[in-house]
């Protein structure tokens, strides 16, 4: 028998799957990480943190599955997208913490590029924005990884002599992963991965020459990018007990498109995670959003990109950790299904909107901070869970309002994530919504996204369409509220919302 490892290096966890070739799970393992918060908007993690995790549950799942770690054909990695590490060449010593996605630090180095105007290199007449959007399919704002970078190198090397002369190396997680498993023999990424950079061209599908000059980032730092089925070099049999090639990488919302099977124009997807990222296929066309959506690629095999249209949320799961860890109103996730029994989801004009670190997508303003409104003396707690669930579906709406409004309507949802193995959650989502909403047999699809990649590397699968007939329908939702009712929520909604931005303009 022949196995696939899967690795997913996550913002909250580190998790590790092996799949036998007919992808069924025959070991798993997961650790939780942590995440410090220096200073305001600062999220951080701890490299070694990071690394550590992935060879603990990578071996766990190893000794679950009970087989030898030759008979594994090939590695699979996901990850956090955004994350930015930066690290020596020679020693392979991490220079600072890795930045987490959601970190805000750059947003005052944000907003003066948004000012400028036409850089006196670039004579097309484009202002940054344009430039940026055009070039990267992004917009402005610190959830990238290049005004990160920028930050990095400034801290640890102002004049960018160590990263000219190949000192230092840059990478998303999935790149600081791949260098350490194979002790430094590879400086790689992959097309998904650099796609979110902010310095990656992804219609000429190379790096950007005037943008690596508008961050000032030298290209010495760069890794090489590669399709999301490559030969990203050999795991060291000191890891994990045997030489197995890695052969697959995507980032988490692109490996969880491939594990939900959306290979073809106008199929859409949810997860919901640490935050929650609507992806819908556009097939072999940039969609150039005019509501502040991401074009972003969903996947490139054998040299042929296939794109996706992208809404970001910063805060979903998170949210229900910081009820648990900061208020201490639940002690486990499971509970916040209680409460939204107990409440028949009316929170009687209790909402959240959980701007943590900002508001993504449509609004992009890193700013903006968390809301709780329309709270009385009768409000209690179970009205408050369920707001910060609610908060999700309604976020989720705006974002499926603002694809439509660009040309491509979510007629179907397949959602997937921790967050959805919650039946009322899923169908308060889907009345929502307003469209059907599609849960898998097996919800998580990230890491089987990045199995998937491996898998086809290995030649278990001929290509994307042998594997999508793995794909399994766990259950379906279909809207029930009435209109009315769905109206008189979004409303709700959308004046916590505008409170919410006006309070982070003031």
């Amino acid at each position: 028998m022949t196995y696939i490892l899967a690795l997913d290096q996550g913002t909250s966890s580190s998790r590790a799957l092996v799949y036998d070739a007919t992808g069924s799970v025959v070991g798993s393992a997961q650790q939780s990480i942590e995440s410090t918060y220096p200073n305001d908007g600062w999220v951080e993690q701890d490299p070694d943190m990071i690394w550590s995790s992935i060879l603990t549950v990578g071996r766990q799942a190893i000794a679950a599955a009970n087989i030898e770690p030759a008979a594994i054909a090939g590695i699979g990695i996901t990850n956090q997208r955004e994350t930015t590490l930066l690290w020596e060449r020679e020693t392979s010593r991490t220079l600072y913490n890795a930045i987490v996605w959601q970190d805000r630090r750059s947003a005052a180095y944000c907003e003066d590029l948004a000012a400028q105007g036409c850089p006196p290199e670039q004579t097309d007449g484009q202002d940054v924005a344009t430039l940026i959007q055009q070039t990267t399919g992004l917009i402005i704002d610190p959830y990238f990884s290049s005004t990160k970078l920028a930050w990095l190198l400034d801290e640890v090397d102002p004049d960018r002599s160590r990263a000219q002369s190949g000192e230092l190396c840059f990478g998303t997680v999935d790149s600081f992963l791949v260098w350490h498993l194979t002790k430094g023999a590879h400086h790689v990424t992959d097309a998904t991965n650099a796609s979110r950079t902010q310095l990656f061209d992804i219609a000429q599908q190379s790096w950007s020459d005037p943008l690596l000059e508008l961050f000032n980032v030298p290209a010495a730092v760069l890794p090489r990018v590669l399709d999301c089925v490559a030969d990203f070099g050999t795991a060291d049999p000191e890891w994990f007990g045997a030489a197995i090639p890695i052969l697959g990488i995507a980032g988490d919302q692109q490996a969880a498109l491939i594990g939900q099977a959306c290979f073809t124009a106008g199929m859409s997807k949810s997860t919901y995670g640490t935050g929650c990222f609507v992806m819908t296929h556009t097939g072999d066309a940039i969609s150039r959003s005019s509501q502040q959506l991401l074009s972003t690629v969903a996947y490139r095999i054998d040299g042929k990109p296939s794109y996706a249209l992208e809404g970001s949320i910063f805060v979903a799961g998170v949210a229900i950790q910081w009820l648990r860890d900061q208020l201490g109103l639940i002690e486990h996730a499971a509970e916040t299904a209680d409460a939204f029994a107990r409440t028949k989801g009316e929170t009687n004009g209790v909402y959240v909107v959980p701007a943590f670190t900002g508001l993504g997508a449509p609004h992009w303003q890193p700013q903006a901070r968390g809301l709780i409104s329309g709270l009385t003396l009768d409000s209690d707690k179970d009205q408050i869970i369920t707001a910060f669930l609610q908060s999700v579906a309604f976020q989720t709406r705006t974002l499926l309002d603002a694809m439509a409004a660009d040309g491509a309507p979510v007629t179907t949802l397949r959602v997937d994530g921790g967050m959805v193995v919650n039946e009322a959650f899923c169908q308060f989502l889907c009345d929502v919504l307003d469209v059907p909403v599609q849960r898998p047999a097996d919800v998580e699809t990230t890491v089987r996204g990045a199995g998937v990649l491996a898998a086809i590397g290995a030649g278990l699968f001929a290509d994307l369409a042998e594997a999508a007939a793995l794909w399994q329908l766990g259950q379906d939702f279909a809207p029930a509220m009435p209109r009315e009712q769905r109206q008189r929520l979004l409303k709700g909604y959308k004046q916590a919302v505008a409170q919410t931005l006006a309070a982070g303009q003031s």
